[in-house]
């Protein structure tokens, strides 16, 4: 079994950031961080298109923003701004690379957000004694990763790091410990991104070279580092430097340890046993995570993965049937469905009826972004 299709579950998340003020006028250095009071302050009904994007609603966003240019309800342009923001992030996460790209190539000219169009001082009227610039960083991230999606993916990765060497720039500047960590956060998500760019063309040696500035970022004691420099390692065949990683993350585990680093722990001691092809030890260690969280979907998804390794096809569809039925908003995902799909084919003749019943129920529930081709039906 290629453990390159094994779930990595090392996730970062985007956020946002502040900068100090300056004399008499407010310094902003992102749109988010400023004088107002709530989201819809920031901008109009913000917060509805944050709880679109929340539930994945991304054709509601496409409308909401067009309704709001057709009826000029954004007056100011960080308004405008945002909502290409969300109507960028939509289109993307439509499988839309395409239109994503065109509407970021009419705002800018080039590839440069710092031009006088983007900072406040440029607008006196309607932002009186503030400056900075107020392009917010998921836009700066996007323009970065949307070239990925349109099989350019050089052009993606210089992005990506001339995006690090800005996020590194700010880092020098900001002074005020929010705000560091904020910018610490981006500039994990970033290299976070760029190993996973590496990783996907089996550039090893360039990975572990970035996660070991990821291990000087976040510290030699995050376990999350630490399991992604094993998976890594493993990948290439270093298993003996795979089990050393795993092996401290191990030592982290303590009688108050909470139930995400122990299922950290035995899903990586399953992978050992996966490569030594000891697929029952392997079931054994993703049952235990399941009992400790019913909602751990890598566990269930390499679960049902070795069970079906071990030929036992009816037991490894029950698991992932029985994952889609129990906590459908969870399971979901199209690597769970591809694989429930490849079990039904070597398990049924009438196969493409059964994945026709599952693409009808995935389509009643399924977000926008789901990609339902994923059913091969």
């Amino acid at each position: 079994m290629d453990t390159a299709g094994l779930p990595d579950p090392n996730p970062s998340q985007p956020d946002t950031t502040t900068a100090a003020a300056a004399d008499t006028t407010t310094a902003i250095d992102d749109p988010l961080n400023n004088p107002y009071t709530s989201l819809n302050a920031i901008c109009h009904e913000l917060s509805d298109l944050q709880d679109l994007a929340t539930r994945g609603a991304w054709k509601s966003i496409l409308d909401k923003v067009g309704h709001a240019r057709s009826l000029n309800l954004l007056t100011k342009p960080h308004e405008h701004l945002t909502y290409l923001t969300f109507n960028v992030l939509a289109l993307t996460k439509l499988r839309r690379p395409v239109d994503a790209n065109q509407e970021l190539e009419t705002l800018l000219d080039g590839e440069d957000f710092n031009t006088p169009q983007f900072h406040y001082q440029n607008y006196p009227n309607h932002y009186p004694n503030m400056k900075g610039n107020f392009v917010p960083f998921a836009l700066r991230w996007l323009h970065a990763y949307l070239p990925y999606s349109l099989a350019q993916r050089m052009k993606s990765l210089d992005r990506l790091y001339t995006l690090i060497d800005f996020i590194r720039s700010k880092k020098l500047k900001v002074l005020t410990n929010p705000s560091k960590d904020l910018w610490k956060r981006r500039e994990i998500l970033v290299l976070n991104t760029i190993i996973s760019h590496h990783l996907s063309q089996k550039d090893f040696k360039l990975c572990l070279g970035l996660l070991n500035e990821l291990i000087g970022i976040c510290g030699d004691d995050d376990p999350n580092v630490l399991s992604k420099l094993g998976y890594v390692k493993m990948q290439y065949g270093d298993v003996e430097g795979a089990k050393k990683a795993f092996s401290a993350v191990e030592g982290m585990i303590g009688s108050e340890s909470e139930v995400g680093l122990r299922n950290l722990v035995s899903r990586s001691k399953a992978l050992m046993y996966i490569v030594e092809k000891d697929y029952v030890s392997a079931v054994r260690e993703y049952e235990e995570c399941i009992e400790r969280d019913g909602m751990d979907m890598v566990a269930m998804n390499n679960k049902a993965l070795c069970l079906m390794y071990s030929r036992d096809l009816s037991d490894a569809i029950k698991v992932l049937e029985n994952a889609l039925e129990r906590v459908p908003t969870v399971a979901l995902n199209e690597s769970l469905v591809v694989n429930l799909c490849s079990m039904y084919e070597l398990a049924y003749v009438n196969h493409a009826d059964i994945k026709k019943t599952l693409n009808n129920w995935i389509a009643r529930v399924a977000p926008d972004d789901f990609d339902s081709s994923c059913t091969r039906t």
